[in-house]
């Protein structure tokens, strides 16, 4: 992976796991430079912001933790998108590791780690914190054998965010521990952790589930409702007071188990010095009475290993003369025991003399032993029953030795030895076998995963299917199937729902584009925002994917819309000119309107105001109103050529008229206007000028 540090402090070096709610790595605080882990949430969980919260909430309150038996968390926080806990790093495996392929742990090992799984809840419960996710891939077992507790508060936070029990890699793999009020949706208290402790305490000892199923519903409904478990003390060899603990631990009702953690430890703690012993914990005397306070121990129970030698018990009275009588019998049967013994001892050298070759001081025929390992075993024992020798055959499972060969023998070949000696052959079985768990449901990459730690290759195949995008559909052989190690599993995994055709959007109204690409369950995404002088606002200009390219179910188009016509800063061209401000206006695209206003004390012609005013957005093609000053009488344009005085009138706010001719002043001249000169007229009207000389004839 691609060395990557979180908040500038947190270094991540490797990923040790992952899960239907996050990854976790190894990494390094570089501040206090102390090893830890690092659990990244997933994308589906960081996205949702109700489980965020939550999530800060129960991790926050776990970080107040502080116990022996209880995964320390040391930080909580974010990255970009990314949410983070810093835990402490244990060095070991997990308890789910340890009892993989139906391992047992020793009755002394299962009894020291529920003691400490226990102190730790008990520990936790004190301070108002339930687990509500104990099962074995939440306990860490250090090299040095002692417990921690993790995920504390966060299973909370998951089981708010969700209540499907097939989301794959969440809670799918607790249900199997899951308590039957949990499975209810009702409310939980201590005694439901101790329920799922009770099925970790099961699987301990007997390396199997209390429950199994198809489905996880199916368990679920099992766990609320069929019978209590029972161990099978006769077969498993345990004590009937670890199997009385656990029968109350997996009781339906939560007033039925045991009322704390403290209370299983100490029970766990008592079942180690007295095994036989099973009132205190035994749910059926309860059930039909109050309990003795005379401890009752279980009649004629199985014999036990034991690593002290048995003792007879010393008594007085006449249990002593009944001792004594039965050491005197026991004497006389020594003697004759001896005397038998040395009868049979006797027959057997005077045979061994009388048959064997050569006599009694001669050397006794001897046979080499041939070298049979590689061999079929059924060879192997042929040859040697030809040469003389008497076979014994042990089958053991290799990975490298095929099947029904010879691995070892005992003695070694080469070896001169009697006739009759017996060889002992070690055959290969083949491989181990693995009986595989119902992978259905659980995610790709979960049952990747569990396949490769047990030495299985996965082949993977895809389709689609209405489950959840990498969930496992099938798989064969099928569950609880003997397989041999390094042998295929073909699994089927969902590709998600069957993908759609994107839809045209180009030119459509957002509205429309919207309701198109939801009738196909495809979200739409604005992308960008284009001006565009010819596509009027809110209609797609482009789109990606194009038209008619695969897109999954609930997947988006990304699309760009026009936003109309551009928008043009409104420049000042007060103090301007009308022409000079309507030429300003109409090189950046926007048209002049005129309006007068009669004020003799400004400048003719020039802009006294102007709407929208300096500094405003408009779309390209608007207008802006000018005010423009004119003193309202018409100015005196005698003398001055046509073309200046129609300037000098159009400026003073008045339009030009047909001009007239007269032989008057000088030629090509204005002589007059009509009205004359300096006579008061409202702006807009129109003036006619008199030029002096005759019309030029149209040509």
């Amino acid at each position: 992976m691609t060395e990557r540090t979180l908040s500038d402090r947190y270094r991540l070096e490797g990923r040790i796991g992952q899960g239907g709610m996050a990854i976790v790595y190894a990494g390094m605080d570089t501040v206090l430079r102390r090893r830890v882990a690092i659990k990244v949430l997933r994308d589906h969980l960081a996205a949702d912001a109700d489980f965020v919260a939550r999530f800060y909430s129960e991790a926050q309150h776990a970080a107040k933790l502080s116990h022996p038996n209880i995964v320390s968390v040391y930080d909580v926080g974010r990255e970009g998108e990314a949410y983070y806990i810093v835990m402490e790093l244990v060095d070991g495996a997990t308890l789910g590791e340890m009892l993989e392929h139906g391992t047992r742990l020793p009755e002394g090992v299962a009894i020291d780690f529920g003691a400490q799984i226990c102190n730790g809840l008990s520990y936790a419960h004190r301070q108002g914190l339930l687990h509500r996710d104990i099962k074995p891939a939440n306990i860490l077992v250090t090299k040095d054998d002692v417990v921690k507790l993790s995920d504390f508060g966060i299973a909370r936070a998951v089981s708010s965010q969700t209540a499907s029990m097939t989301q794959p890699g969440m809670v799918m793999g607790s249900v199997y521990y899951i308590s039957p009020e949990q499975a209810q949706g009702h409310e939980l208290a201590a005694t439901s952790d101790l329920y799922s402790f009770g099925v970790v305490l099961y699987q301990m000892l007997s390396g199997k589930l209390p429950y199994t199923g198809e489905s996880p519903i199916t368990i679920a409904l099992k766990h609320v409702s069929s019978p209590v478990p029972e161990l099978d003390r006769d077969t498993l060899a345990i004590a009937p007071a670890l199997a009385a603990i656990v029968g109350k631990l997996l009781q339906k009702t939560p007033s039925d188990r045991f009322a704390s953690a403290s209370d299983v430890a100490r029970a766990l703690r008592q079942a180690r010095e007295n095994p036989l012993i099973t009132t205190p914990f035994d749910v059926r005397a309860a059930a039909t009475g109050p309990i003795p306070s005379v401890a009752r121990t279980m009649p004629n129970p199985k014999p036990r290993p034991s690593p002290q030698p048995d003792r007879r018990a010393t008594v007085v009275d006449d249990d002593v003369v009944r001792d004594d009588v039965r050491a005197g019998s026991n004497r006389v049967l020594l003697v004759a025991f001896v005397a038998i013994f040395a009868l049979v001892a006797a027959a057997t050298l005077g045979y061994y003399v009388t048959s064997r070759p050569g006599g009694l001081f001669e050397s006794p025929r001897t046979i080499a032993l041939a070298n049979v390992v590689g061999t079929r075993a059924e060879d192997a024992q042929r040859a040697l029953a030809d040469a003389g020798f008497t076979t014994n055959v042990e089958t053991v499972s290799s990975e490298r030795v095929a099947a029904h060969r010879v691995i070892k023998q005992s003695p070694a070949p080469n070896g001169a030895l009697a006739p009759g000696t017996l060889v002992t052959l070690v055959v290969s079985a083949g491989p181990p076998t693995i009986s595989l768990l119902d992978l259905r449901h659980y995610s790709i990459d979960d049952a990747q995963r569990y396949l490769k730690n047990a030495k299985l290759v996965p082949r993977v195949s895809s389709i689609y299917d209405d489950s959840p995008k990498g969930t496992v559909l099938t798989q064969k052989p099928a569950a609880n199937a003997s397989v041999p190690i390094h042998s295929s599993v073909a699994l089927v995994v969902s590709r998600g729902m069957r993908p759609v055709d994107a839809p045209d959007l180009v030119s459509m109204t957002l509205n429309d584009a919207r309701a198109a690409a939801a009738a196909r369950h495809l979200k739409l995404v604005i992308g960008e925002r284009d001006p565009s002088d010819s596509i009027p606002a809110d209609v797609v200009t482009s789109q990606s994917p194009q038209a008619g390219s695969q897109i999954e179910r609930d997947g988006a188009i990304d699309v760009v819309i026009s936003s109309g016509a551009p928008q043009i800063t409104v420049p000042y061209v007060g103090g301007k000119s009308a022409a000079d401000a309507a030429g300003t206006l109409g090189a950046l695209g926007i048209a002049a309107t005129i309006e007068y206003v009669v004020d003799p004390t400004a400048g003719v012609g020039t802009v006294l105001k102007q709407t929208p005013e300096p500094n405003v957005a408009v779309r390209k093609g608007s207008a802006v109103t000018l005010a423009v000053a004119v003193p309202g009488t018409v100015p005196d344009v005698a003398g001055k050529s046509p073309d200046d005085a129609r300037a000098m009138l159009q400026n003073a706010g008045y339009k030009i008229g047909n001009n007239a001719y007269v032989q008057e002043g000088t030629e090509g001249s204005v002589a007059r206007t009509e009205p004359v000169a300096g006579s008061s007229l409202r702006p807009g009207e129109t003036v006619t000028l008199y030029v002096s000389g005759t019309p030029t004839a149209p040509q």
